[in-house]
């Protein structure tokens, strides 16, 4: 019989429990936990028991939402309970809960729209002669400054995630990840959501590392560790802009009347456990919207969301019939990143979809190409409040497969790309779709998906379509509306044309250019690297003897004087003991340390950056 999974424990639940501990079982906790997940037993009453021995027994009774959210619910048997080791192993041995900020299917406060009037104050319709309904401005734009309250606990933050860089992953056992737990449960109660849903990243991603789990990549830590000190210096400092605490729930304003058609659909599935669908749309004005429904049920809930219905004003389509056709939507609620609310005020009636090649959509394949990237990749940043990239499209002729890639190239000569996969996983069809097409070298395809902020010129589609005019394209099926969902649609091969085609020019696959992989910048990611994995000790070792010159010399050869005198900083910093009065060597502090790792982080993501928007240029 396998194990129960345990439940999805608190932040704060677990920090207490550890703290309670005394010096003597903090030192025991990490190799307690290492075995608890496997003898988990599900009780006659649905609790959870993980048996210690004869004397000891910890029942855990999650609540209504499935975790642990409250001391209570955990408890044990033994004498020194609840300050007991039993107690604060399987709680450690637990995932940590999401925090609110990411659980959008329960944190969504939605104004009740008005009923709609013939009042000339009212909100202009979107399909009236009049302008378009503007977008609501983020809500950020109106916060108030921080407290001292923020203050304190923005400065507590950094504090204890820099002692959890000096420490890295060897030495950030439970006993660390208890204080980046409490100190994030004392952002959230300050009243700064995005600082603690960052420290809930860094957790789980040491979590992984330590467990050497599938998928875990060193560099996501890395790039978790440089958003929390960033965002928790820029708190900590006093002067941070509007909307740098974050919302707890997404707030939607009214946005009166609106018309939108449907671009894509696109697949979600998390590593918590939630699955679901997110159609993409487009205003008549340019502006993106999207429709998401997204809940607990992994890739069941993921595949089958494709076609389910969409929960909007009683509309009667579902998500694969909106993706490829149209809503007039009467008092809609709209959220700061484009997001349709179902409020009870909102009705929505379908519209015939728009191709492609019609506007509104047609502007998403028009303009440069790289002023287009860089205003995507803007988008998705953490300074702009963004998750992710902005979709964009552009026309492209297959070349050929490169490894787990597809090489295509931009039409009108423009530069050579690689498209990957939206989403890894197997059981969904982006992998095979690509593949599918890379057998038609040549093809002529429209692609709208998103680019990789981390690989040069490498973008991730979501629906690819044929490109009117062209002999060499996809032939779809009329009810698609000339576009395949690369997620959820299979391309056969009746969507193919027959014969060869393309031109001879193209060059060939192996030359494909990669300003990101050429330039020496990769050396200052592994010692960045280096210090997430081994901590202060490892990169201090890193920049002693030849290991010193190795390291900057090639940075300097190659033009890049900054990302080198940032690197020796470091080194040096790491290398740094300072003496006590008595002449006695000293631990130096974790936060000269922090700080000059921090700048070396951020100088490199802003040159790989950089150079990532020059290889689709």
């Amino acid at each position: 019989m396998s194990p129960e999974p345990l439940p999805p424990v608190a932040p704060d639940v677990l920090a207490e429990a550890v703290e309670q501990l005394s010096a003597r079982l903090r030192k025991k906790l990490d190799a307690a936990i290492a075995g608890c997940a496997e003898h988990v037993v599900r009780a006659a009453d649905g609790s959870l028991d993980v048996r210690f021995g004869e004397d000891a027994l910890v029942t855990l009774r999650p609540g209504p939402s499935g975790a642990v959210t409250e001391a209570g619910q955990a408890v044990c048997t033994c004498l020194l309970a609840p300050r007991c080791l039993h107690r604060a192993a399987v709680l450690g041995a637990a995932p940590i809960a999401d925090a609110d900020t990411d659980m959008d299917t329960a944190t969504d406060t939605e104004p009740e729209a008005p009923e709609p009037t013939a009042d000339p104050a009212a909100p202009p319709r979107a399909d009236s002669t009049t302008a378009p309904v503007p977008a609501p401005e983020p809500s950020g734009s109106t916060a108030p400054p921080l407290t001292a309250a923020q203050v304190r606990a923005a400065t507590a933050l950094w504090e204890v995630a820099a002692e959890a860089l000096s420490a890295g992953v060897t030495a950030g056992g439970a006993v660390v990840q208890a204080e980046l737990l409490r100190a994030a449960h004392t952002a959230r109660l300050a009243g700064l959501p995005r600082a603690e849903a960052a420290a809930l990243r860094v957790v789980r991603g040491l979590r992984a590392a330590r467990e050497r789990g599938r998928g875990q990549r060193l560099g996501d830590l890395t790039g978790a560790f440089r958003d929390l000190l960033s965002g928790a210096a820029l708190l900590a400092s006093g002067t941070a802009g509007p909307g740098a605490a974050g919302t707890a729930r997404r707030t939607y304003e009214e946005g009166g009347s609106l018309r939108v058609y449907g671009l894509c659909r696109e697949p979600v599935l998390s590593a918590t456990g939630y699955g679901g669908v997110s159609t993409h749309l487009v205003g008549p004005d340019g502006f993106r919207y999207t429709i998401s429904d997204v809940r607990p049920g992994g890739l069941a809930r993921t595949r089958g969301a494709g076609s389910a219905s969409v929960a909007l004003g009683g509309a009667v389509l579902d998500h694969a019939g909106l993706a490829r056709g149209g809503l007039r939507i009467v008092g809609a609620t709209v959220s700061p990143d484009g997001r349709l609310g179902a409020g009870r005020g909102v009705s929505a009636t379908p519209l015939r979809g728009v191709d492609w090649s019609e506007e509104p959509a047609s502007a998403l394949f028009a303009g440069p190409l790289g002023e287009a990237v860089a205003a995507a990749l803007d988008a998705g940043s953490p300074e702009a409040g963004g998750s992710e990239a902005a979709l964009l499209g552009c026309d492209v002729e297959v070349v050929g497969p490169a490894g787990e890639y597809l090489v295509v190239r931009v039409a009108g000569r423009g530069p050579l790309l690689r498209l990957g996969a939206a989403h890894p996983h197997p059981e969904l069809s982006h992998a095979a779709n690509l593949r599918r097409i890379a057998e038609h070298p040549g093809l002529v395809l429209r692609v709208l998906g998103r680019p990789d902020p981390d690989r040069a010129a490498t973008l991730r589609p979501l629906a690819v379509g044929p490109v009117p005019g062209e002999p060499y394209t996809l032939r779809l099926p009329e009810e698609w509306l000339g576009r395949a969902d690369l997620g959820y649609d299979r391309l056969q091969g009746s969507h193919f044309p027959r014969g060869a085609g393309g031109s001879d020019t193209i060059a060939p696959v192996a030359a494909v250019p990669d300003p990101l992989a050429d330039a020496p910048l990769w050396r200052v990611r592994r010692l960045l690297e280096t210090g997430v994995a081994g901590g202060r000790r490892a990169v201090a070792e890193a920049g002693r003897g030849a290991d010193a010159a190795g390291l900057l010399a090639p940075l300097r050869r190659a033009g890049l004087g900054g990302a080198a005198q940032l690197a020796a900083a470091l080194t040096a910093e790491a290398d740094r003991r300072p003496r006590d009065a008595f002449g006695r060597l000293t631990d130096a502090s974790a936060d000269g340390y922090a700080r000059a790792w921090l700048a070396s982080a951020v100088h490199l993501a802003a040159a790989e950056r950089s150079l990532v928007v020059a290889s689709w240029s």
